[in-house]
């Protein structure tokens, strides 16, 4: 009969424990942000609000069309250290939740052992030695979660971890973004690169012509430094770009954690992303989705929990602790039915003076939450200017590339004339000097234009929320 009102006791608070927490109602607050991007003149091309794939949908293989970047990214996904720790903190979070969930469950130990003791009778003058065998199985101190304490903490390690989740997805989010960043950049300084080789080229042709007219006496020295001038500064970028080049690459290599095959360098900067028209979403749809803001959601929520169970620390907290088992003098009478015994013994614990520690936590809790929603709102208001921004760059790169070209067009045919000017003797040499540096720079400026455009639909792509894996 004692042991079944024990296992009743038992399942009861099991089924009590169950019982809803003190903690707030949750409620999604209204995303402080407007309901649709920007319009004006800076938003005009370069994507379709209307189209019905939203580019935070499409899967990064998808999205980036170049072969040899796929191969670096998943390279990376695979090796990458940072993403490394970022995974290994989710099976820490997980573990840490298991952990608090197993307190809403019992702890069921059992144990034995032998004791042998020696009283001495000081009214008689005989002493006496006591023998006891025991072994036991039993529950110590298990808190039945009458109101809830323990079942706030569980959801708080649960949304801990959900968090940690959301935190590894960004992470691998922004790992994929910054390798296909690295790899454009490495390949626009190749590029720039190549270009410095060639203005020495042409330069160094420059400065011999010079030089053969200051000998036939039709040019002057002075041209003939100013002409060197001009190879000397090209000298310069080609060792910059050099340095720009090795540093891209070690970059690179850290991204993606191993060695790097040479095979799969750039060699000049193309069209390594999917630069179709699609749509960027609606903003309650789409930022609410990012990894960083479910992960700020998850973390609001968690604060929402602890409230639960600071709330729930003002009430009584109700003990049990109960074992059964066997005992008695003799070994081989252990097993015996007179051997058996049982305790059970629940205890209550009843706040009555903290000096106001319990409010105090409370109140904590309660500023925590307001501060995780600051944060939360805060991230999709910074989320929203990320895509704005990055969507004005997107709106104008196309037309600021085609006035770039146009340019390098001008300033090359501009070089020529002023060159060929020059050769005839018509015009002096600061023209000349004038016209290479205008086209090294414009040329220059356009493979930055061109840069831009792809790192802006990697950008997009990003702040999007990283699309589908």
């Amino acid at each position: 009969m004692k042991k079944n009102l024990l296992i009743v006791l038992l399942m009861a608070g099991l089924g009590l424990s169950g019982c809803a927490t003190m903690a707030p109602d949750y409620i999604r607050t209204e995303a402080p942000v407007p309901k649709d991007w920007p319009e004006g003149e800076a938003y005009q091309a370069g994507i379709d609000h209307k189209a019905d794939e939203s580019l935070a949908d499409l899967p990064w293989r998808s999205f980036f069309t170049d072969a040899d970047l796929r191969t670096l990214i998943e390279r990376a996904l695979e090796n990458n250290r940072d993403l490394r720790v970022a995974a290994l903190n989710i099976e820490r979070a997980r573990a840490q939740y298991r952990i608090q969930r197993a307190d809403l469950f019992p702890f069921v130990d059992a144990g034995g052992g032998y004791s042998r003791q020696r009283d001495p009778d000081i009214l008689n003058g005989m002493a006496r030695t006591w023998e006891q065998y025991d072994v036991n199985l039993g529950v110590s101190a298990w808190e039945v979660d009458f109101f809830g304490r323990v079942r706030s903490l569980k959801d708080q390690a649960l949304e801990a971890y959900l968090a940690t989740e959301e935190a590894r997805r960004a992470a691998q989010v922004s790992l994929v973004s910054e390798v296909a960043r690295s790899y454009l950049t490495l390949a626009a300084d190749h590029e720039l690169l190549a270009l410095a080789k060639e203005t020495l080229q042409s330069h160094r042709s420059t400065y011999d012509l010079t030089r053969r007219r200051f000998e036939a006496g039709v040019a002057s020295e002075l041209e003939v430094q100013q002409a060197r001038t001009t190879v000397e500064a090209a000298r310069v970028q080609i060792a910059r770009y050099t340095s720009m080049v090795a540093e891209g690459e070690n970059a690179l290599r850290l991204l993606i954690g191993a060695s790097l095959s040479p095979e799969l360098l750039p060699g000049e900067l193309g069209e390594s992303v999917d630069a179709r028209m699609v749509s960027a979403g609606v903003p309650s749809q789409v930022l609410l989705s990012r990894p960083d803001i479910l992960a700020a959601e998850h973390r609001l929520k968690a604060a929402n929990a602890n409230i639960g169970a600071a709330r729930a620390s003002f009430f009584p907290r109700i003990s049990l602790t109960a074992t059964a088992g066997l005992a008695s003098a003799e070994l081989s009478d252990l097993f015996d039915s007179d051997s058996r015994t049982w305790v059970f013994s629940p205890g209550v614990t009843l706040p009555i003076f903290n000096a106001g520690s319990l409010r105090a936590r409370l109140e904590t809790s309660k500023v925590d939450r307001e501060m995780m929603l600051a944060r939360y709102e805060g991230a999709i208001q910074t989320a929203f200017r990320e895509v704005s921004d990055t969507l004005a760059q997107r709106g104008t790169i196309d037309e600021q590339i085609d006035a770039q070209r146009a340019l390098v067009e001008a300033t090359a045919a501009s070089y020529e004339l002023s060159e060929a000017r020059f050769s005839k003797g018509i015009d002096s040499f600061l023209n000349v000097l004038d016209s290479q540096r205008s086209l090294f720079s414009a040329q220059q400026n356009l493979i930055s234009a061109r840069l831009a455009r792809e790192t802006n639909l990697v950008t997009l792509y990003r702040v999007l929320g990283g699309g589908a894996y």
